[in-house]
């Protein structure tokens, strides 16, 4: 859940990328880094392995300032693929507010990917959270791949799920920043709620967004 520092007047909200390993969750962040443009932007922080792994998470800080003077801050984390780090996945899991699940297209990723939303599943309720209500996207990656899953084979198989699905592929930058402005979409009504980020932060939807990704309010893309 969101942290409110009413004294300072800010608010720090937590966003995860999950997802199997090499599914392309720390290309995400950096492609991230790359592309917003928001007030504040912090070093994309990082730990890896010696086989070039996350182990650990990466750290993406981003933020703004609303008009009457909040400062609204994100952290964006991903989770190690690693079945044998799992206790690190729920660590960064915990407290979540919204969450991104980077499948991989390839055809010989199914039930790898499979797997990993299960655990997502079983992760979010084992630390607290409301699978039912948690804020989610579910992001195909690795789109410019040959043997990939055809998009409607995807829309197909998931016609069922709730959850918005973007496809992508984060090396090139296509759809990054399209699942970022998805996920801020859903997790924007539940901090509302909790938060009144319109009537006491003065930030609606569209400013959430736009200043969440550096885009001047005039001219959404």
């Amino acid at each position: 859940m969101a942290e409110l520092d009413e004294t300072a007047r800010k608010l720090t909200i937590k966003l995860v990328y999950y997802g199997p390993a090499m599914s392309g969750k720390t290309t995400n962040l950096i492609g991230l880094h790359d592309l917003l443009s928001p007030d504040l932007k912090g070093e994309l922080m990082t730990l890896e392995t010696q086989n070039d792994r996350t182990l650990f998470f990466d750290l993406l800080p981003l933020g703004f300032r609303t008009p009457i003077g909040w400062l609204v801050k994100f952290k964006l984390y991903t989770v190690p693929g690693q079945v044998v780090h799992d206790a690190t996945r729920k660590a960064v899991l915990s407290r979540a507010d919204g969450v991104v699940f980077v499948a991989d297209s390839q055809r010989s990723q199914g039930v790898n990917n499979a797997e990993s939303f299960q655990n997502l599943e079983e992760n979010v309720r084992r630390v607290g959270l409301d699978f039912e209500t948690l804020p989610l996207v579910v992001q195909f990656n690795k789109r410019d791949l040959p043997n990939v899953l055809s998009e409607d084979e995807i829309r197909e198989r998931w016609s069922a799920a709730p959850w918005p699905l973007v496809m992508a592929s984060a090396l090139t930058g296509m759809g990054v920043r399209e699942t970022f402005v998805k996920l801020l979409e859903a997790v924007y009504p539940a901090l509302d709620r909790s938060f009144s980020l319109h009537q006491t932060m003065g930030a609606d939807a569209r400013s959430f967004i736009n200043a969440a990704t550096g885009e001047p309010l005039g001219n959404p893309r």
